[in-house]
């Protein structure tokens, strides 16, 4: 049953300000202030502790995932693999994330989900696939791992102090802040992040060209780098296409774009192209989704199947071809306008010493070999305390040598244990360390035998400590430390590369193959814009054509798919596109709305569209004000891609009539009223400027304007012959000159 609430005057008041200061107060803050104190704190941990990597190439969730892994022993050859919920579960001890997140990151580590060009972790089970989206790896229940044996590259000495360790998030074990890593991993494998207002995408290098190029620099800073180090080799293979400008920038840099095509075979056999090879950054399933909407856009008709057939042997992606394709033809097509060829950005942001930082192969290496020369110091200053301390001992040693029976005889007469120490430090004249040592030598051990063998070190460990004191003191022999190093990595690890290489001329040659199709087509233009474009056969089976109310077809081609279209609008620009441009439409649909398909200035509406394949003939403008221009064809044609050509013809006077013409015809002209003239254009010379206000071809009588012009055939010429022109000299110019006048001027 519910306590009833108590109402009496006697009940306890909970007064909350009693308990927190200012509370229920409203404070002003500055945005920018609660910005800082808030937001910055954040933004600086994902930057520093998540999201970019260090100068050995690991983010915190690598290092902290390995780094338990060799804790566990799974760096041991004849361990087993260990289960890899084991692992996680073991990493959450340095890594407060969900088990969840560290299974995604031990994924893109290991062999089989085959993301690094060199696997740090050797792998049993269903672990995906980085070049598909939907391989999906299976619960870390199922999976086992182990470390691969170029983790003892990374862990090298890790006991000897060459790096600094730090508490974990709870206090309770310690971990490394940095891997020693004997090779440049950072640019062996990628790697990739996204912090907060910035990211790092690193791309592979072959191990064999970073560790030569690294002995390189080391020796020779001036090292030109694109020598020995050809270009990135990603773990999928591929070919990388080779302008060696921007591998240049990249190296120098550290941004960039590097672009990588796939790999293609084709079965005569099959008629079929097979892709056993993609870039690094996409997925099968992208690739299948664009050839897909390609396919039904109508922009590939020569493929006729696609699909995915991937399988324990490894990628797989099998295009099948219509009768009498050409394979090449196709696959440069499929380059352009599918993942098939993709860019992988570079941008080689690092954290050096907490601070995130953009730098080109040259800094990078520069850099991690001032962090190897400092894990060597380290190293060699530990191994020399300890042989120090070693010799320290053994010097204790040589005095009981002289005689044993003394230090005996010391032990037996003492009294008190807390005294043997101090009586063998007086009696041998050494300090409490080596007393101690002493004193711990078992009975059976203190014989002369036994005493001369530990002695005989002695010479060796002053050897040794005067080596590593020399190596402290002399940078080049620090350094001849990692070129041995790295020289030993190479042979040991090195592979050959797997992304070859495609150079830039070759893929010029092929871009400037023009492989769209060519079929017959016909082309509609309506009085009000629209266009359409539609195969012979479609129209042979088309009933009645589709427009808007009150709309009209104004104009008709034939033409073929490759034809240029030059669309004037009643603003004297020029909108220039192709025919394959446009989808192939049917007689039962309204087409394209020309404005808006290529995108008209505001108000700007269709005056008239001519098509072409070689930009022969004139067209000839024809102004209110009695005027005509006569501009060639090719003064549209452009050399570059551009889709927008302004003052296509003067604008000046408004446009009466626009004609095209392949050879010189006759012209029948109309005023508003009510004349006529006839006339060839043979009369007119051609102006090579666009904008040209053009010749005086008729004379208006006042307020009147011309407003038509159009040819006239072979049949309908004699009607018209009344109206033929005669042509009168300008200023007083002879007859015969006429032809060569900017003036001409016709009877009306």
């Amino acid at each position: 049953m519910a306590r009833k609430k108590d109402t009496s005057k006697n009940a306890p008041v909970f007064k909350h300000e009693a308990y927190i200061e200012g509370s229920g107060s409203v404070v002003d803050q500055q945005i920018t202030d609660v910005l800082k104190s808030n937001y910055m704190p954040y933004a600086m941990s994902v930057i520093i502790s998540r999201a970019l990597p260090e100068i050995d190439g690991f983010k915190p969730s690598h290092r902290k995932l390995l780094y338990m892994m060799y804790k566990r022993g799974l760096l041991n050859p004849d361990k087993e693999r260990s289960k890899s919920a084991n692992v996680v579960g073991e990493t959450m001890k340095l890594n407060p994330h969900g088990d969840q997140a560290i299974y995604e990151t031990m994924v893109r580590l290991t062999r089989g989900n085959e993301s690094l060009l060199h696997p740090y972790i050797d792998s049993k089970g269903n672990f995906g696939k980085q070049y598909s989206s939907k391989t999906r790896y299976a619960a870390s229940r199922y999976t086992e791992v182990k470390l691969e044996k170029i983790c003892n590259e990374l862990f090298r000495d890790i006991d000897r102090d060459t790096v600094d360790f730090v508490p974990n998030y709870d206090n309770t074990m310690q971990e490394p802040t940095l891997l020693p890593a004997t090779f440049p991993t950072v640019l062996v494998n990628s790697n990739t992040g996204i912090a907060v207002s910035m990211a790092s995408n690193v791309c592979p290098f072959n191990l064999a060209e970073i560790c030569e190029t690294t002995i390189a620099l080391m020796k020779n800073p001036e090292h030109d780098i694109l020598s020995t180090l050809k270009g990135p080799d990603f773990p999928g293979g591929g070919f990388l296409l080779y302008d060696e400008a921007e591998l240049n920038n990249v190296y120098e840099t550290g941004r960039g774009s590097i672009k990588i095509r796939s790999k293609y075979s084709y079965d005569k056999s099959s008629n079929c192209i097979e892709i056993t090879q993609i870039p690094y950054t996409t997925t099968v399933e992208a690739i299948l989704s664009k050839i897909f909407e390609l396919i039904k856009a109508g922009k590939i008709r020569e493929i006729s199947d696609a699909r995915d057939e991937t399988d324990i042997n490894g990628l797989k992606l099998t295009i099948d071809l219509k009768r009498g394709q050409d394979p090449d033809k196709i696959m440069q097509k499929l380059f352009r306008l599918t993942p098939l060829q993709d860019s992988y950005p570079c941008n080689f942001n690092i954290l050096i010493a907490g601070t995130p930082k953009v730098m080109g192969v040259r800094e990078i290496l520069t850099e991690w070999t001032a962090f190897r020369e400092e894990c060597v110091k380290r190293r060699t200053y530990f191994d020399l305390q300890k042989k120090k301390e070693k010799l320290h001992l053994l010097e204790a040693l040589s005095k009981i040598l002289l005689d044993i029976d003394k230090a005996i005889k010391i032990i037996r007469e003492t009294e008190a244990e807390s005294d043997v120490v101090p009586n063998l430090m007086i009696g041998f004249g050494i300090d409490e360390i080596q007393a101690e040592y002493v004193a711990e030598i078992k009975l059976r051990n203190i014989n002369r035998q036994y005493i001369l063998r530990r002695i005989e070190e002695v010479d060796q460990l002053r050897k040794d400590i005067a080596e590593m004191e020399d190596i402290l003191s002399d940078r080049k022999k620090i350094r001849k430390i990692i070129i041995d190093e790295l020289k030993e990595v190479a042979k040991n690890y090195g592979q050959p590369r797997r992304t070859l290489f495609y150079y830039q001329s070759d893929v010029e040659d092929e871009d400037n193959i023009d492989d769209t199709p060519d079929y017959p087509v016909n082309l509609f233009v309506s009085g009000s814009g629209y266009f359409k474009k539609i195969t012979p056969q479609s129209l042979r089976m088309s009933g009645e054509q589709k427009l808007k109310e009150g709309d009209y077809i104004s104009q008709t081609f034939e033409a073929t798919n490759k034809t240029d279209l030059i669309f004037f609008s009643d603003k004297a620009q020029v909108y220039k596109s192709k025919a394959s441009a446009f989808d192939d439409s049917k007689a039962s649909l309204m087409g394209d709305y020309i404005p808006a398909k290529l995108n008209f200035d505001e108000g700007e509406n269709l005056r008239m569209l001519l098509p072409t394949t070689d930009y022969s003939g004139h067209v000839i403008f024809f102004f209110e004000n009695g005027k005509a221009a006569k501009i060639p064809m090719k003064s549209y044609e452009t050399k570059t891609n551009r889709k927008k050509l302004q003052k296509a013809y003067s604008d000046k006077s408004p446009l009466a009539a626009i004609i095209f013409t392949a050879e010189d015809v006759d012209i029948l002209l109309r005023t508003s009223t009510g004349h006529a003239l006839v006339f060839n254009t043979a009369m007119i010379l051609p102006k090579n400027t666009r904008d040209s206000q053009g010749v005086q071809v008729i004379t208006l009588r006042k307020n009147a304007v011309l407003t038509s012009a159009a040819i006239i055939s072979e049949e309908e010429a004699p009607e018209f012959e009344k109206y033929r022109a005669k042509a009168v000299p300008a200023a007083g110019k002879p007859a015969k000159e006429l032809g060569d006048s900017n003036q001409l001027s016709f009877l009306e």
